[in-house]
């Protein structure tokens, strides 16, 4: 079996990286090919070395665009690739451009997808990422589902049972991995003059939050009243794009800690360490259930039910009263619920269905 990985996102490394060291464990003939979506390869190979992963042997460099723009240049640079290395199997993660383009691209050329994460479903059709998604699923051949309710999601589309496997989730893997790394980091609190269980941490960057100037200025208000109230920091490590719109829309964020997006294991410390973590981001909303941190998501549906049914986490939205209260909810929220991710051996059962497939 020849494996071809493809990632594009910083998530989508973070996942994909128990697969690969599955791959490097049983020696395995795979590659690892990175379109650069988000950012540049140059940015990203401090990731990579932090996570102990092995430099990709392909990156495309797209960068940001257009959807249009940037999946075309996607499905160009990827058909490229598999043509000359002609995997077996492609393997992609999540709900990218990235996702759906590399996903495609297999399917065209007759080579084999597996789908990781597949079976999320948030039903809000504006939503780049939904779309995404649900394509990625119907042009696939293995779609390894985190959950049961996933598996059934699928199954009620109509996609065939013996397509369909429950896995668990492989952030559950990487967390486990990487939290002892992130141990490490420690420094990430003291060069902030932040103290544990005492601050607010916000991740925020889908287009439907920072590009819509009401909806984005309603957020930060709500964390400027939350700050407000509890008198701890907020502190939000800006995301490019988000930065971008910030600037653009000339919005100012008082009560809120601005800072620069920073490297993995240092924001996963901050997730175990704070208080509560607001955000728009799905990785982020499983992290903090499975770190047993309490979550407030800035979003008014959530393709993670899980977590909501577990109580890790709550649906804010945008609106200043409705973040506040939410956030003061989990505030005083213990982390008795359980982890309904996996045990934390995704990775391994993914390339062990493979390879008895292929």
């Amino acid at each position: 079996m020849k494996l071809a990985i493809i990632v594009g996102t910083r998530p989508e490394i973070i996942k994909m990286s128990p697969i690969i060291r599955e791959c490097r464990r049983l020696n395995l003939d795979y590659f690892l090919l990175h379109t650069g979506q988000h950012y540049s390869y140059a940015m990203d190979r401090v990731f990579f070395e932090q996570l102990a992963l092995p430099q990709p042997q392909y990156n495309l460099n797209v960068g940001s665009g257009s959807h249009a723009e940037q999946t075309s240049k996607i499905l160009t640079g990827v058909e490229q690739v598999l043509q000359k290395e002609n995997p077996d199997v492609v393997l992609v993660q999540g709900d990218t451009n990235t996702v759906l383009a590399g996903a495609i691209t297999a399917a065209k050329l007759h080579i084999k997808v597996g789908h990781v994460e597949a079976g999320l479903r948030s039903y809000d059709r504006l939503m780049p990422e939904e779309i995404n998604r649900v394509l990625t699923d119907h042009c696939s051949d293995f779609l390894f589902a985190p959950t049961e309710q996933a598996q059934q999601i699928l199954l009620e589309e109509g996609i065939p049972a013996n397509q369909v496997f429950i896995t668990g989730n492989t952030i559950v893997d990487a967390v486990s991995y990487n939290r002892v790394l992130a141990e490490k980091h420690v420094h990430i609190l003291d060069d902030l003059g932040l103290k544990k269980q005492e601050y607010f941490l916000v991740t925020m960057h889908r287009q439907e939050n920072v590009d819509d100037q009401h909806r984005f200025h309603n957020i930060l208000k709500g964390l400027h009243d939350l700050n407000k109230k509890f008198n701890i920091p907020v502190v939000y490590p800006v995301h490019p794009r988000s930065s971008k719109k910030i600037q653009e829309f000339h919005l100012d964020s008082p009560g809120v800690t601005m800072v620069e997006p920073m490297d993995y294991l240092g924001f996963l410390n901050l997730e175990c360490n704070a208080r509560v973590v607001l955000t728009d981001s799905g990785g982020v909303q499983e992290e903090t259930c499975i770190l047993g941190t309490p979550c407030v998501t800035l979003r008014a549906n959530t393709e993670r039910p899980e977590t909501l049914a577990v109580g890790s986490n709550l649906l804010a939205g945008s609106y200043p009263e409705n973040i506040v209260q939410c956030a003061s909810v989990m505030y005083s929220k213990k982390p008795a619920w359980g982890n309904p991710f996996g045990d934390g051996t995704a990775g391994e059962k993914i390339i062990q269905i493979l390879r008895d497939a292929i």
